[in-house]
């Protein structure tokens, strides 16, 4: 993963890889990065890797990549981006949290990728900043750090800090970097490239509509589901939901048989049930501020509903996590 090192006005980044980092996320990094080079005939931008420990680090795709350097030499080119993935919010390093703090201190660029924003967050470089990350980790982030202005954003910059949400977004969000600083025709012809046709901006938002998630299009059964969405915490009535949408009770339980093969309230509960998983997954949130935070008078009828629909309990869901390798 070694890129040579670029001459003249080149910009370098440098991409720290922790473990079981996402390789969607860093690839869709770098890859804009090498089609401006090839467009421009010209080294535009340099790229370094670095791990930790200067060891080669797996991504969470199983696939390892040896990196050029360790963690102690990771930013000197003066913009690092933290790489990270699956089980982030695991992931503590007091060492990784003195090396962004001295780069903060030194006004270095640093950036998130996915979770990385998690490792930003820990070392306390967000406060006062906009900041994003994925958005299966948005709830378990916005309660480890209530203090941050959290958004639903593919990439957010802010002044001296950027961070993405993941996946393809990396991909959007240099284009828009190229495009800034090269000229608007070649960030379309990095997009034209990569095959990307829509290049998205930074506040577009990061999970697909209802419709193309579920393969529903009638649209009060659109609205139902995103009633409920938004009332995770504090269940609304199914009459609430029926009457927010301009239906009945009997009209919006025949809609919900005829489209997804369950009653609404048992789709609700999933909907509830799922939100609870990834809290287990991603905070150390108890099971009872779980069972609360998803709209459980118990924390007895929350394992009991868990347990039918995962088959195991929420304890036995948090002891076969993935440890973090260090």
């Amino acid at each position: 993963m070694t890129q040579e090192q670029p001459a003249g006005e080149s910009e370098v980044l440098d991409f720290l890889l922790l473990p079981d980092f996402s390789m969607m996320a860093f690839s869709s990094a770098v890859e804009p990065l090498r089609a401006a080079n090839q467009l421009a005939g010209r080294a535009l931008y340099g790229w370094s890797t670095f791990s930790l420990d200067g060891k080669p680090v797996a991504a969470s795709n199983g696939v390892v990549v040896t990196p050029e350097g360790a963690l102690g030499q990771a930013g000197e080119a003066g913009t690092l981006f933290v790489c990270a993935g699956n089980g982030a919010e695991r992931f503590d390093h007091e060492a990784l949290n003195r090396r962004l703090r001295a780069l903060s201190a030194r006004r270095a660029m640093l950036g998130g990728l996915c979770t990385g924003a998690i490792a930003l967050a820990r070392a306390g470089l967000l406060e006062g900043y906009r900041c994003t990350i994925h958005w299966e980790n948005v709830e378990g982030f916005a309660e480890e750090f209530p203090e941050l202005d959290i958004t639903a954003t593919l990439f957010e910059l802010d002044r001296d800090r950027i961070t993405c949400s993941g996946g393809t977004a990396p991909l959007d969000m240099m284009i828009n970097k190229i495009a800034g600083t090269h000229g608007g025709d070649l960030g379309v012809k990095v997009a034209e490239m990569m095959l990307h046709h829509a290049v998205r901006h930074p506040h577009d938002v990061q999970r697909m509509p209802i419709q193309y998630r579920t393969g529903i299009t009638h649209p009060k059964l659109l609205a139902a589901i995103a009633h409920m969405e938004a009332f995770i915490e504090s269940p609304a009535r199914l009459a609430e939901i029926a009457g927010a949408v301009s239906l009945s009770p009997r009209q919006l339980e025949r809609l919900f048989r005829q489209h997804i093969g369950k009653k609404p309230t048992r789709y609700y509960m999933d909907l509830r049930l799922q939100r609870a998983r990834l809290l287990l997954r991603q905070t150390t949130m108890s099971i009872t501020q779980i069972a609360v935070a998803t709209g459980f008078a118990s924390a007895s009828h929350f394992t009991r509903s868990y347990g039918e629909l995962f088959e195991r309990s929420p304890r036995e869901e948090r002891l076969n996590l993935k440890p973090i390798p260090l």
